[in-house]
């Protein structure tokens, strides 16, 4: 890669015990946290071809590819599952695994709390994330998909002050990561032993750098499915996307979180409010997104833009590519430089959908990335079903109208 060179599992002398990313918004497939910078997901040999043979003008707009590490499912006296991976699973390395988790002192798990309140209709639920050993707390408290198909807001519990007086800051997350990371370990335990090795991509984490990462998940395209998709999965497939804002605009949302300055929490909608939004829903959404909870940041605009725009002249160039449901991220900082905050009066608090609007020049490092390639073909493709020619006017067409959308909130139509 360029600036960077892949990571080496195999210079990892220690096993890892991987956690569930908390900043995952969207998808199906359990994303984990390797170390602070880096991410892993089970390998697609169709996805892995693509990292493999990425072509240079799209390497700015993807995570790095970090190389394929193995992993192995493991269950503790009490039942409790985890994922370890590990260069080389001999042993001694087990042993020394043994012995970590019998260890209190140890962080092998984020224990989660849930509590859940009805308030003029709306679900909203509190979570509390806290450092500790795993309990059956993970395995019988988690939400489903019940829990998340709702407008949700998370937030800590209050802490205690410190010494000088000070409240210690603390983050919430969003539940979508540790809603798929349930089913992924259910899969694996029911499917297969603990002896089985189990192959996963180690991708670069491309909100590390992010205190408070706002993160719009963008399922990209008119047609979702692969080409070896089932006849029953493809009607599936093909029926979301004409009944939501895939087939009108060429993109609809799968995930979001943002954060809401004037409350410490995060605002997140999942996958299933995305599919019902119309046009002018999407488009609210996206404005949305860019609201703090106090004001709109139009800061935000221009380089969101450019960045689509330069992200567009890329793909019209790559013939044969049809990036079939991969997603797109768009990534900002939650936290504002402070001299860059315009003052507010602090009893205003403005509605979601209506905020008022922050002329700042600071963008505080917008990002935009294309991720998840499981079904992304090619010419040449280890794993190609069909060629096809030209670039993949389906994405085309859902980046142009978000980048339209986009303007016209620049704008103020």
């Amino acid at each position: 890669m360029v600036g960077q060179s892949p990571l080496d599992p195999s210079k990892s002398r220690t096993a890892v015990l991987l956690e569930p990313f908390v900043h995952q918004v969207g998808g199906h497939m359990s994303m984990m946290k390797y170390d602070e910078h880096t991410v892993c997901k089970p390998l697609v040999l169709q996805e892995l071809s693509f990292y493999e043979s990425l072509p240079l003008a799209m390497r700015q707009f993807t995570p790095q590819y970090k190389g394929v590490i193995s992993v192995h499912l493991k269950k503790d006296s009490l039942g409790n599952l985890t994922l370890i991976a590990s260069p080389s699973l001999q042993t001694e390395s087990c042993s020394r695994l043994d012995n970590a988790i019998g260890d209190s002192s140890v962080t092998i798990w984020h224990k989660c709390k849930w509590a859940a309140s009805t308030s003029t209709g709306t679900e909203h639920t509190l979570v509390n994330w806290n450092h500790t050993q795993v309990t059956k707390t993970f395995k019988d408290s988690c939400p489903g998909k019940v829990l998340l198909r709702t407008d949700l807001q998370y937030r800590t519990d209050s802490l205690l002050e410190d010494a000088n007086g000070n409240q210690p800051e603390r983050k919430s997350y969003n539940p979508w990561g540790l809603h798929c990371h349930r089913q992924h370990l259910n899969r694996m335990s029911s499917k297969h032993n603990e002896n089985k090795l189990h192959q996963f991509l180690l991708l670069e984490n491309v909100v590390s750098k992010y205190n408070y990462p706002c993160i719009l998940d963008l399922k990209m395209g008119t047609r979702q499915h692969g080409d070896d998709a089932s006849e029953e999965k493809k009607a599936r497939h093909i029926k979301k996307c004409e009944q939501s804002t895939s087939a009108s605009l060429g993109v609809r949302i799968c995930g979001m979180q943002v954060y809401q300055a004037d409350t410490g929490h995060f605002l997140c909608k999942d996958k299933y409010y995305g599919r019902k939004l119309s046009p002018e829903g999407f488009r609210q959404t996206l404005h949305q997104f860019l609201c703090n909870g106090n004001y709109l940041r139009t800061d935000l605009l221009e380089p969101i833009i450019l960045r689509l725009k330069a992200l567009l002249s890329v793909i019209r160039k790559q013939s044969s590519y049809r990036f079939y449901s991969s997603s797109l991220l768009i990534i900002y900082d939650g936290q504002e430089q402070k001299e860059n905050m315009a003052p507010l009066d602090n009893h205003l608090h403005f509605p979601k959908t209506n905020c008022s609007s922050s002329h700042s020049t600071n963008h505080a490092g917008v990002d935009v990335r294309m991720i998840d390639f499981a079904h992304t073909t090619f010419k040449g493709s280890k794993c190609n079903h069909t060629t096809y020619d030209g670039p993949d006017h389906g994405y085309i067409f859902g980046l142009e109208n978000l980048i339209k959308i986009l303007q016209n909130i620049s704008e103020g139509k």
